[in-house]
């Protein structure tokens, strides 16, 4: 019966992606980078290419005020469905029709890594 267990253990961890034993955050990492830097630049700072001609100026993610209240579901809410779903800026895109729930899940993964850089 062990064995029979073992086995269909094995055949189940052998059908799982790839990703699954991926660390979240780093797979953010590399989606935040395509998709977050033009605005938010490489180090969250809000300093993008495209930052100086917007304002507001995108979110700041190494500031530690903002993590003090930030909330994960309001987080990937506006990476989901943009910056107006919750009041805040319209030029904040809604990439839910690019990303998928576990694409936004890992971005604010990769996001909570910034909160300390200030």
């Amino acid at each position: 019966m062990r064995s029979l267990v073992t086995s269909m253990l094995t055949v189940a961890l052998l059908a799982l992606p790839a990703t699954a034993f991926a660390d979240p955050a780093a797979a953010g990492k590399k989606t935040y980078n395509t998709m977050c830097v033009p605005c938010h630049g490489p180090s969250g700072a809000g300093d993008g290419p495209a930052a100086a001609a917007m304002k507001p100026k995108p979110r700041d993610f190494t500031d530690p005020a903002f993590w003090a209240s930030a909330k994960d579901e309001t987080l990937a809410t506006i990476i989901k469905k943009g910056g107006m779903a919750v009041g805040k800026s319209p030029l904040m895109a809604a990439f839910g029709g690019t990303l998928s729930d576990g694409q936004i899940a890992e971005v604010l993964a990769y996001l909570k890594t910034m909160k300390a850089k200030k």
